[in-house]
């Protein structure tokens, strides 16, 4: 995948650079199972390093999407391609995939129905077309993908816990609770937007555990997940060790709108529109009347 030319630019002199490393270490080594460097050596991985490069170096690097834009999928291949290039890929955590999920144990030449296997992948909810390129990738270039997600079976436990409201700061949790009615477009009873705050702030703990099981010296251990976890002054980043250097950077569909902070990320790279969706229509649907 590439950028849509309207966005970026491919800059010769720094694809040599940053694919010269690993055309050195693919000539050497000579093994089958190397990465495969049309996946990592494109030129859009060097535009995305040199737009990376005010957030490195960085133990952490949350890169917050929404979900259902394709650019944003493509970014995130480009930015596993351009950290994994240089070696400085420690592991790719995935919202998509349950903690306890890896690919670890799989060889780089792995396909992607192993690949798929591996981390209990759940198509319906996560599209593998969407989410393939950037896990793929990832297992090209020798590096782990890693389920980082609360399991489902536990958040019905997770919903009760009043330990986890004291988790985040007092107006951090009170932010949470808004963006979970609004994130709900208002159509949950009140007396739910504590359990489903508690499970959110359960679901950000859980993929902070997973990171810091990940972290190694000198690499950048890549989250890929929704926009609301990525936020440093809610999500994960709230429940990072404080020694690590953690970065945040929201991938953005249009304009931005009234609600957005501009504390929540450190960079935010933006995309043309989607086309306009009544999300709360369909989501009214769902939900018991």
């Amino acid at each position: 995948m590439i950028f849509p030319p309207r966005l970026f630019s491919p800059r010769r002199a720094a694809l040599a650079a940053v694919c010269a490393p690993l055309l050195l270490a693919a000539g050497c080594a000579g093994r089958p199972e190397l990465p495969i460097l049309e996946q990592t050596g494109s030129p859009s991985a060097a535009d995305a390093a040199l737009r990376l490069a005010p957030l490195l170096p960085a133990d952490v690097l949350l890169v917050g999407e929404q979900h259902d834009a394709p650019e944003h999928h493509a970014i995130e291949q480009q930015i596993v391609s351009s950290l994994a290039v240089r070696g400085q890929l420690a592991a790719l955590a995935l919202e998509m995939a349950e903690v306890g999920a890896s690919t670890a144990q799989l060889k780089p030449s792995a396909t992607d129905d192993e690949a798929r296997r591996a981390l209990n992948w759940n198509d319906k909810g996560w599209p593998w077309k969407a989410y393939g390129p950037a896990v793929m990738t990832a297992v090209r270039a020798g590096v782990p993908v890693l389920g980082a997600n609360l399991p489902a079976a536990q958040m019905r436990d997770k919903m009760s816990d009043s330990q986890l409201d004291g988790r985040l700061p007092g107006p951090a949790l009170k932010a949470q609770q808004q963006a979970i009615r609004l994130g709900h477009c208002n159509l949950l009873p009140e007396s739910q937007i504590t359990p489903m705050t508690r499970i959110q702030i359960a679901r950000d703990i859980t993929m902070a555990d997973a990171i810091h099981q990940a972290v190694l010296p000198g690499k950048t251990v890549m989250l890929l997940t929704g926009n609301g976890h990525a936020d440093r002054t809610l999500g994960v980043p709230q429940h990072l060790r404080a020694d690590l250097k953690a970065r945040s950077l929201q991938l953005r569909a249009g304009e931005a709108s009234g609600t957005d902070r501009p504390d929540a990320f450190h960079a935010v790279w933006s995309t043309p529109a989607l086309p306009a969706t009544d999300y709360c229509a369909g989501l009214k649907a769902q939900l018991p009347s």
